[in-house]
């Protein structure tokens, strides 16, 4: 078996990837997933639709406006219940949305929000 010699001088740092949860900042994962949310059109024909008992729209600004607030510095009680309750919402319509797109629209609005939500989880004991 050959052996090759070792590299020169001291290994390259790795770049990472902010959405990489293990080593990033749980805010600048969720920055970078609100900057990509921002860029994603609302999916068509779905305004105004009612799934579930939920209007789609009215949850999307609902969360769009409680991430807002977390980046700028976070929630108070009352957005802490509201955002668990756009959660809440959130895991009953995804999975009945009969729309790639607009499933995919909504899970990715459930990762953001349960990023938001990340900090306000009780401590186990």
């Amino acid at each position: 078996m050959t052996t090759l010699p070792p590299l020169p001088g001291p290994l390259p740092t790795p770049i990472q990837d902010p959405r990489d949860t293990g080593r990033a900042h749980p805010e600048d994962v969720l920055a970078l997933l609100w900057e990509e949310h921002r860029r994603a059109p609302y999916p068509d024909g779905f305004r105004g639709v009612d799934v579930e008992g939920v209007e789609l729209i009215l949850l999307d600004a609902d969360v769009a406006g409680l991430v807002l607030r977390e980046l700028d510095g976070g929630l108070d009680d009352d957005g802490i219940a509201t955002l668990w309750a756009c959660l809440a919402d959130l895991d009953r319509v995804v999975p009945v949305i009969n729309s790639a797109y607009c499933a995919s629209y909504f899970a990715k609005l459930r990762r953001l929000a349960r990023l938001a939500a990340a900090r306000y989880l009780p401590a186990a004991t």
